[in-house]
């Protein structure tokens, strides 16, 4: 898929996706229904205090009050909203989860619950799908928002999980970056190890559907002429599709780079789980949020 837009439309196409949103009481959520639902894109299972979400509804959004794509389930805390949306999943009522009006860390204590979390023994990983100017195709970032410092095992589940989500969009066999200041394995640089161990597990078949290809910097991964110029030939150079950042902290600079500088587009989402989980912020749009949810859709179809 060459563009958000095109996630979009086909994740339209997905039969009769269902989204439980915890705490959707929050305008910037409820214009992403209005948008998803005006793009025939899927059915909500909004969690949340019924009376004020009601009256949020008659007010700004009042031709959804009477919309039989939406139900509403009271919910008298953001625990119980969290709990609910996740209960919805676990039990198959639902198919994704997309965090509203509440803490991150509330909607996470739901998905990990024991009982009947979302639990699959997986690392937890944030996967966002951007669409920059310029260029003809979507890339993934990874991961920017979850794992902290990651070690070569926890890289190997990242991959894994975003390799998945890739798919879920098309890309049968995408090409893996991990990104590191150079192309040559420096044993006082951690991620050029990790790259080139990641490398031989591609090789040996321990990570599986894609081709991993590094350590590389970013120029090389993304540009074939950055490649030619370092002599960097092969058929992999410059056309990644996943970069895989070596920890949240570059990660987050390159996520934010890449809105704030180059006026990219992202949806994103949190794979690892029983399925895709939404953890959008206040400060994402509600067409981003809309991205997100068709990312998680597409995902959850395919997983």
């Amino acid at each position: 898929m060459k563009s958000l837009d095109h996630l979009v439309r086909s994740a339209a196409d997905c039969p009769d996706p269902i989204v439980a949103i915890a705490a959707a009481n929050d305008i910037e959520v409820l214009k992403a229904v209005d948008l998803s639902l005006q793009k025939s894109l899927a059915s909500f299972i909004l969690f949340a205090d019924e009376k004020k979400l009601t009256a949020m509804l008659t007010e700004h959004f009042p031709h959804l009050v009477s919309d039989n794509r939406l139900t509403i389930e009271h919910a008298a805390s953001n625990e119980a909203a969290a709990l609910g949306a996740v209960k919805a999943v676990s039990s198959g009522s639902a198919h994704v989860v997309m965090k509203g009006n509440l803490p991150t860390a509330v909607i996470l204590k739901a998905v990990l619950n024991k009982e009947f979390g979302l639990r699959t023994g997986k690392v937890l990983s944030h996967v966002a799908a951007f669409e920059v100017p310029s260029f003809d195709k979507l890339f993934f970032v990874t991961d920017a928002a979850m794992n902290i410092a990651p070690d070569l095992k926890a890289k190997t589940e990242i991959i894994e999980n975003t390799v998945q989500v890739a798919r879920a969009c098309g890309l049968e066999q995408p090409v893996v970056a991990p990104l590191a200041a150079v192309e040559t394995i420096n044993p006082a640089m951690q991620p050029t190890l990790d790259a080139a161990s990641l490398v031989l597990m591609n090789q040996r078949g321990q990570i599986k559907n894609c081709v991993v290809d590094g350590p590389l910097a970013l120029d090389n991964a993304i540009s074939i002429e950055a490649a030619k110029q370092k002599g960097l030939t092969g058929i992999t150079a410059g056309k990644a599709d996943i970069l895989l950042v070596p920890d949240i902290e570059s990660g987050n600079i390159l996520y934010k780079s890449l809105i704030y500088f180059a006026k990219a587009k992202v949806g994103a989402i949190i794979q690892g789980a029983k399925a895709p989980v939404v953890l959008t912020s206040r400060a994402d749009s509600a067409e981003s949020k809309v991205y997100s949810l068709a990312l998680a859709i597409l995902t959850a179809q395919n997983n």
